[in-house]
């Protein structure tokens, strides 16, 4: 059946309101989901409450509100519309949460909207700290030793049990907010009263300060046919958040044998956790042995893929539109030559480099010193045929 008669409308969640972490990080994936839609014949439907993108241009989706993507706002849009499906995971952290609310009070259920892509008990299962530890023991994946917790006593009871040092995670939040290494009672107080502010839930788990970093970007169909398709390092050991961190692609440092055994595991969990779409797995590499922890794994397009997609020219958030809509990876084009599959895994022979840049001077109170929460608002890529000459472009 063609995918335009299945589905006429679809709803697309934009980015939220400007702020560091996702403002036009996810411009991007959004103008790429709402391309898919129109190549695939179907009316797009977006909301977006950010004129200054290219998502909210005229010519790129049929239908624009300029409305913020909060659940009784977007309920309204689809009283009016009523489409047949929407994507969550093209609009970052706040398009997600405003998903997951339409979803448990049950207005997508009540006007029929299917959720394209990866399901929302998946998204659950990744985004609440204690589910997402649960799902990975079943498949005898290491995560950090975790415990979760809803109030600052639990957080101290959890610090009590893991023991210092510990690093304090919000749940359901982007760029880190709320984060932070705690090596004794007093700054634990502060920062768990503070985490607690940003989300109901906080993560207290062991630290890895100084692992290498390392994300795969991931992407799976519905047939279950599972590629990666980048992989990138931290140039800052653990501890660093990834916005603010010199990042390089494909992995510099890593051994043949270390590759290959977090692509396996990537594929593993990207399975198991049923995904249908694009993922971002982060891992903590130990560097004197094999030894990881999976650190998360978003459930939808981030900064990361956007980066992904640039160094490799494979569409990342093109791709993944069109797999929630339920074509295969054999059928869609390989958009590089334009004439085999996107079933395949791209090899580089060149070396990409992110590097964050920060604008303190408009945050004058702001601490200077980089850390777990993001304050960098943009960044620069560079290319070159070693990492020296990537660097070094990205630096003038």
């Amino acid at each position: 059946m063609p995918l335009q008669d299945k589905y006429s409308k679809v709803l697309v969640l934009g980015l939220g309101a400007l702020k560091i972490g996702e403002a036009g990080e996810f411009d991007y994936s959004g103008s790429q989901a709402l391309k898919a839609l129109r190549e695939e014949g179907i009316k797009s439907i977006l909301v977006n409450l950010n004129i200054a993108i290219v998502q909210t241009s005229s010519d790129v989706a049929d239908i624009i509100y300029f409305e913020p993507v909060k659940p009784d706002t977007v309920r309204q849009i689809i009283e009016k519309e009523r489409p047949d499906g929407i994507f969550l995971s093209f609009g970052g952290q706040t398009a997600l949460n405003c998903g997951v609310e339409l979803y448990r009070n049950g207005t997508l259920q009540e006007y029929s909207v299917k959720v394209l892509g990866t399901p929302v008990a998946t998204i659950i299962n990744t985004e609440d700290r204690e589910l997402f530890v649960d799902e990975l023991n079943k498949i005898g994946v290491s995560t950090p030793r975790s415990i979760a917790a809803k109030t600052v006593s639990g957080a101290f009871t959890a610090a009590g049990q893991i023991g210092f040092q510990v690093i304090v995670r919000a749940a359901f939040t982007l760029g880190g907010q709320g984060s932070g290494f705690c090596s004794n009672p007093d700054e634990l107080k502060a920062l768990a009263s503070n985490a607690l502010t940003y989300a109901p839930q906080i993560l207290v788990e062991e630290s890895l300060r100084g692992w290498k970093e390392v994300d795969y970007e991931v992407v799976r169909d519905r047939y279950d046919n599972c590629i990666t398709v980048c992989n990138m390092e931290n140039f800052d050991p653990l501890g660093i958040h990834t916005g603010e961190s010199i990042v390089v692609a494909p992995s510099q440092t890593l051994t043949n044998s270390e590759y290959h055994k977090l692509r396996a595991l990537s594929t593993k969990i990207i399975r198991h956790l049923g995904i249908v779409g694009e993922c971002n797995v982060q891992f903590a590499l130990d560097s004197n042995s094999e030894d990881y922890r999976v650190i998360e794994v978003n459930a939808r397009l981030s900064r990361s893929s956007a980066l992904a997609s640039k160094a490799t020219g494979y569409p990342l958030a093109f791709v993944a539109a069109k797999l929630g809509l339920g074509n295969g990876l054999f059928e869609l084009q390989n958009s590089v030559t334009q004439k085999n599959t996107a079933f395949f895994e791209p090899a580089l022979d060149y070396v990409v480099v992110k590097i964050p840049r920060w604008d303190l001077a408009m945050f004058k109170a702001v601490s200077r010193s980089i850390g777990s929460a993001m304050k960098s608002v943009g960044e620069v890529m560079a290319i070159g045929r070693s990492f020296e000459e990537a660097i070094q472009k990205g630096l003038e």
